[in-house]
């Protein structure tokens, strides 16, 4: 009877684990691959943002050594040019290389009347060679030989000349007042030749004559403000402080006999 009771008690319990069944086991077997997807995914984004910063490192250097290698060319310019340029003395320079450009630029434009602007026609080699044109005055002191004393535009200096840089009369239309130049570019009256036209189709014509002979004035003195403006030797310096009322409270100018001496006939055309 022990020996019976004695194996009753050794015989091995039966296992009461219930075995996995088919989804659980499948979903433990998911958890792994899942978990792996998930730290490719972390490595590829992580790898990504290191070679962003990578790339964004390098341009930053770049720009750090461009940046100090233009400051050290200026630098070395200024040093060896006693203050006068950042360019080496290069005869080309751009505008903002040089020293006085950058005093200006600080400065501000300044105005002068007509009578302040006078005294800066060259004549004092101490001072600076100023001409205005529409109302706009430039540094020319870098062509002294021009607009200096004895020099071919010498007469622009010192004033606003607008009007002579379309008319050609330098030495008389030393004004900036364009009222009549137009005059230049319109047709003489003719007797002879308006009679083929009725008293209605000459003064259109007329009309239109005007209005493309105003245009001529714009176009030429344009050119030459653009002249100016975009010199790389003329600096813009500042404008020209008018009278109330100019120039209207000045007399009418009279076209200069060079322009004046320009105008033809009108043509018949189609008659």
């Amino acid at each position: 009877m022990a020996d019976e009771t004695s194996a009753r008690r050794r015989k091995p319990a039966p296992n009461t684990t219930t075995p996995p069944d088919s989804d659980t086991a499948e979903s433990h077997d998911e958890k792994p691959k899942q978990q792996q997807a998930v730290s490719k995914k972390q490595k590829s984004a992580q790898e990504k943002l290191d070679e962003d910063e990578a790339n964004s490192s390098t341009v930053l250097d770049i720009f750090r050594l461009l940046t100090f290698l233009i400051l050290a060319y200026c630098g070395l310019s200024y040093l060896i040019s006693y203050g006068e340029t950042y360019s080496l003395g290069l005869p080309n320079a751009p505008k903002y290389l040089k020293v006085d450009w950058w005093k200006k630029q600080l400065r501000g434009p300044i105005y002068l009347t007509l009578d302040e602007l006078a005294a800066y026609d060259g004549s004092d080699p101490s001072k600076p060679i100023y001409l205005a044109i529409n109302g706009t005055i430039y540094d020319v002191s870098s062509n002294p030989g021009t607009y200096g004393p004895g020099g071919s535009y010498r007469f622009f200096s010192g004033c606003d000349a607008s009007r002579a840089f379309v008319t050609g009369c330098f030495a008389e239309d030393r004004t900036a007042d364009m009222r009549g130049v137009e005059e230049m570019y319109l047709p003489l009256d003719d007797p002879d030749v308006d009679r083929h036209w009725s008293a209605a189709e000459l003064a259109e014509l007329k009309k239109q004559e005007r209005a493309a002979a105003e245009k001529k004035v714009h176009d030429n003195l344009a050119h030459w403000v653009n002249f100016f403006r975009n010199h790389p030797k003329y600096d813009f310096v500042g404008y020209v402080k008018r009278p109330e009322g100019w120039p209207e409270t000045e007399p009418r100018r009279k076209l200069c006999d060079q322009a004046a001496k320009g105008r033809k006939k009108r043509v018949v055309s189609g008659k």
